[in-house]
């Protein structure tokens, strides 16, 4: 069964906030990933310094089924960030070929963010926003926790 979690976006205090979440509901990181931990992308412009110790990717499990995600927003993403639009659902589907329905259903007279594809992070992940403004991820990978 595919999972869904909240994805929270934040513009430069990521860290912050989810130490705040860990203090609320107990737990620990299984992955706490900064920006300048990503390897070089092919093509992609040269990250500024100033985003480098922003968060790339933290999550926290809340309960056995649910996981509460973020990370920081910077560069080109930064632009678009307002907050009370700083979430997204994320679901976790349980195949590829789930997860490329999923993001193909969703999508329909929507708007693709990024197109589903296998990342450096070993998962098989997308992004829209659907017809009703409502931004999500699509992601299928074997790891769980992430």
């Amino acid at each position: 069964m595919p999972t869904v979690n909240v994805y929270l976006t934040f513009n430069g205090n990521c860290e912050e906030a989810f130490n705040f979440y860990k203090s609320v509901f107990g737990g620990e990181f299984p992955y706490f990933g900064r920006f300048k931990d990503l390897p070089p992308q092919p093509g992609q412009k040269a990250m500024p310094e100033s985003d480098g110790n922003k968060i790339m990717h933290v999550s926290l499990p809340v309960s056995k089924e649910t996981m509460l995600m973020g990370s920081d927003t910077g560069g080109e993403w930064a632009s678009s960030f307002k907050q009370g639009n700083n979430f997204s659902i994320s679901i976790n589907a349980e195949s590829k070929d789930e997860a490329d329905r999923f993001f193909r259903q969703l999508s329909a007279g929507g708007q693709t963010i990024m197109p589903m594809n296998n990342t450096f992070w070993g998962a098989y992940f997308g992004m829209l926003t659907d017809k009703f403004g409502i931004n999500w991820m699509v992601n299928y990978s074997e790891q769980k926790g992430m």
